[in-house]
């Protein structure tokens, strides 16, 4: 590997990293006009909603894309992000600290893209870009191509035809059950490929929905990844009823109107736990809850 110009964790001066690689001193995108970099610039991660920046798992980190106005092309920055690897640039990740300092937080590299609905400057809805990048160098136990459902052609696409995503992905944006855009393939990162409580890994298989459901939920809660959760269909058909739900520390609740006997026909135990909550979790499921029958 290359050596790393920057030092993790280190908070550098905004202008410094101009002043020496060139490149716009304002935009979140700004590739290098002297090097082969690329430098993107992020507020901070943790818990904020699924439209903006963030680490979807210790890998994968989620950009969205530029343009204020209008549907989001691949265009300047856009494009100079997707064609990095062939073009031979480097991606740089700095989160903002306080006003004109930024943290340099990792090296990237193209992993997958997916859209997803929002509002422009105007507040006019548009399709916006959302980037997925992984670490340099880390391991990805799923392809991009998995992501897809119910693809008639199984041939990868080609994201140099790929402007806007088409009715059918468009409308599976607004539904309680997610589709194919950015925040379907955000939760699936987030549960790290697998069921959330039998770890059954066929993504083909696994359901990506909102705990709370899209009709109960704010404009900013529909797309908070933290509002998703990855099940295989036993258990996502039971959460969807509010027949099962989860506590604080992730162990299974069962609605008292089904008999145990009958949860064990299905391979409910009750003894099932989800490993891997995020207190940002916390908030939903306790909404959740309050339906369970």
């Amino acid at each position: 590997m290359d050596k790393n110009p920057f030092i993790p964790n280190h908070i550098y001066k905004r202008s410094d990293i101009h002043d020496y690689y060139g490149g716009n001193r304002q935009g979140g995108i700004a590739p290098s006009a002297k090097v082969p970099y690329i430098f993107i610039f992020s507020g901070k991660s943790g818990s904020q909603y699924g439209y903006k920046d963030g680490w979807d798992n210790p890998n994968i980190f989620s950009y969205t894309g530029e343009g204020q106005v209008g549907d989001m092309k691949f265009i300047k920055g856009n494009l100079a992000l997707r064609e990095h690897i062939n073009n031979g640039k480097r991606v740089f990740l700095f989160e903002y600290e306080r006003i004109g300092y930024v943290k340099f937080i990792s090296e990237l590299e193209f992993y997958d893209i997916g859209y997803f609905d929002t509002p422009d400057i105007n507040k006019t809805e548009r399709v916006g870009i959302k980037f997925f990048f992984k670490r340099k160098g880390a391991y990805i136990p799923v392809s991009p191509e998995q992501f897809e459902i119910n693809q008639v052609n199984e041939d990868k696409p080609d994201y140099a035809d790929i402007l806007l995503p088409n009715k059918t992905e468009r409308s599976g944006l607004v539904t309680s059950r997610v589709g194919q855009g950015a925040y379907r393939k955000r939760i699936i990162h987030r549960w790290e490929y697998e069921c959330a409580v039998t770890k059954f890994n066929k993504l083909e298989i696994l359901i990506a929905s909102h705990i709370v459901p899209w009709s109960k939920a704010t404009d900013e809660e529909r797309l908070d990844v933290h509002n998703g959760i990855l099940l295989s269909p036993t258990y996502d058909a039971l959460f969807d009823k509010h027949l099962i739900s989860f506590d604080h520390q992730g162990k299974i609740l069962l609605s008292d109107t089904i008999e145990s006997s009958a949860y064990e026909k299905i391979g409910v135990s009750g003894k099932e736990k989800i490993q891997n909550l995020s207190r940002y979790n916390f908030e939903y499921l306790d909404r959740h809850r309050e339906l369970l029958v």
